[in-house]
């Protein structure tokens, strides 16, 4: 049975930097896509210019990802898709399967009510980064981040023990569930985020609280609050370190590749 034809709007908004984004070719004509560029080279390469519902908006290089969907959920606060994906302009490190999902959601076979997280690594950290950012190989300062303390500023409540998240900062969100907070939450959020080069790794471990109850379940996660949702073989054999990205943890049999 063929899906059922879908009249939903759906946007991609890409974070680029100076990433190829060729790969955009293969997007579904149904999306509209959206770049924001943050580099000194053209974003779009001759096979994309002119591409029906394709925009490209230059920004400074500054706040990483997070900068960018910020701007993008202020400026287009009443104008939103009713579903909006956000991804890097190289999103397949973290979700090697981003193609077939913008596929399932042009299909309905998914949907973001109101939020999906896109990617194979799910993962804990703490309030100070303690657990996941502190030890990482690209953290040689060691130096802790403030996730409790933004948490706290920009939701106006105690921060959580422990955030569980998938890599990467890609998701995809419901225009309803976006609308669920005020555009000066957004703002707010905005604000923080040019106030500290550390506070978009903060956010990648809450987006999905911006748009409501988190979605990972911990239970379902290992011992080390990690699981892999494909196989790895270097990590199978043994390789990596628990509880940093790329360290060991439990994979689930039903959703590995």
């Amino acid at each position: 049975m063929k899906p059922c034809p879908d009249d939903r709007s759906m946007e991609l908004v890409v974070a680029r930097h100076e990433e190829d984004l060729r790969w955009l070719r293969r997007v579904p004509a149904s999306f509209r896509i959206s770049v924001y560029n943050k580099g000194v080279t053209e974003a779009l390469p001759e096979s994309l210019i002119g591409r029906d519902e394709m925009s490209v908006l230059s920004l400074p290089n500054i706040g990483r990802e997070a900068h960018t969907y910020l701007i993008h959920l202020i400026t287009r606060f009443d104008s939103l898709a009713d579903a909006t994906v956000f991804c890097q302009g190289h999103p397949f490190d973290h979700a090697p399967d981003l193609h077939d999902r913008l596929v399932a959601l042009t299909e309905r076979k998914e949907t973001p009510s109101p939020f999906l997280w896109y990617g194979f690594l799910e993962d804990t950290d703490d309030p100070q980064g303690r657990r996941l950012f502190v030890p990482w190989s690209k953290n040689p300062e060691r130096v802790e981040l403030s996730t409790g303390s933004l948490y706290e500023l920009i939701f106006g409540g105690p921060s959580p023990d422990l955030f569980h998240f998938r890599g990467g900062a890609q998701f995809a969100v419901s225009r309803e569930a976006v609308r669920g907070r005020s555009l000066e939450f957004y703002e707010r959020a905005l604000e923080a985020c040019l106030s500290d080069r550390l506070t978009p790794h903060s956010l990648e471990r809450f987006w999905d609280r911006f748009f409501g109850d988190p979605i990972i379940d911990p239970l379902t996660l290992g011992p080390d609050g990690v699981l892999y949702r494909k196989r790895i073989r270097r990590f199978e054999q043994g390789e990596g370190k628990s509880g940093e990205i790329g360290g060991s943890g439990q994979l689930n049999p039903v959703d590995s590749v």
